[in-house]
């Protein structure tokens, strides 16, 4: 009797690609700009989103221009702190992804959530995924962008341990960057690590905690958004 083999990874994977491609084609369609949040537990995600909506709206009030309408997603194994802790920091609109014990998102978790925070809504939707350095660069979750954030005491050889994690970044976000005299953190090691698995993703050196380096983040970001939205 012949025994088939069925490679579930390839095929789980391949079938998430494509509802990942779907919800894309759908944001751009509504206008909404979705941006996935990868890194692992500690980095200073929420932080960072919340010095983040809070710069954006600054940095447009200077300009006069219309603030984005943005909302978060918070995704985690269990728990709901993240979500409450964005809504009375900033006051924008979040909700809560609990996983069911998985270490990611994918595209129709996405989806799910998207469709309860009222996407055709927004401008800009960020989604702090499950922190971890592995499962979430597996699974494309339908954004637009993926970043990586990293922590000044994590380590300049991440890239090198996780190089999916990076190679699937569009851009990667240094955090905690006023505690880099206490660490052996050395920002060119890491320029040259990162290289080795991306080298076109712009870096960022910055602090959530001070605000240093938080406006040249949140530059790219809304040049991003705004030629999304242009299109």
């Amino acid at each position: 009797m012949d025994v088939r083999t069925i490679q579930l990874k390839k095929t789980i994977l391949e079938d998430n690609d494509r509802d990942a491609d779907l919800l894309r084609r759908r944001l751009k369609d509504e206008g909404t700009y979705y941006m996935n949040v990868m890194s692992s537990p500690g980095s200073g995600k929420t932080s960072l989103l919340i010095r983040t909506i809070r710069t954006l709206e600054q940095m447009r009030r200077r300009r006069e221009k219309a603030p984005l309408r943005i909302g978060v997603m918070e995704a985690d194994i269990d728990s709901d702190v993240d979500a409450r802790t964005i809504t009375r920091e900033t006051g924008v609109p979040a909700v809560q992804l609990h996983t069911g014990g998985m270490c990611h998102l994918d595209a129709d978790m996405s989806r799910q959530g998207l469709a309860e925070i009222g996407s055709k809504e927004l401008d800009l939707v960020f989604l702090e995924n499950v922190g971890n350095l592995v499962c979430p660069a597996e699974f494309d979750t339908g954004a637009e962008k993926s970043i990586v954030i990293l922590s000044v005491p994590e380590g300049d050889d991440k890239p090198l341990k996780y190089p999916l994690m990076f190679q699937e970044a569009d851009a990667v976000v240094v955090n905690k960057i006023d505690a880099m005299p206490v660490f052996d953190f050395d920002r060119e090691r890491f320029r040259e690590n990162l290289r080795t698995c991306n080298a076109e993703a712009p870096v960022f050196f910055l602090s959530a905690a001070t605000g240093e380096g938080v406006e040249d983040w949140c530059g790219w970001l809304d040049r991003q958004v705004r030629a999304y939205l242009e299109r």
